[in-house]
């Protein structure tokens, strides 16, 4: 199963923006890594952890 391409370019969005990475740093990480940092940077800001999601 491949992780669908929208939720893939958000993920990368959020952890890039909000970290200051670069886009192939964060493309690098595997799935699980980069959902964690995902999970994480949302736990800091108060947010939910599913970035590209709708309002």
């Amino acid at each position: 199963m491949t992780h669908p391409a929208a939720v893939l370019r958000a993920e990368v969005a959020y952890v890039s923006h909000h970290l200051h990475w670069g886009c192939a740093d964060v493309l690098s990480l595997p799935h699980g890594e980069r959902v964690a940092w995902v999970r994480q940077v949302a736990a800091l800001l108060g947010e939910d952890a599913r970035p590209g999601r709708e309002p």
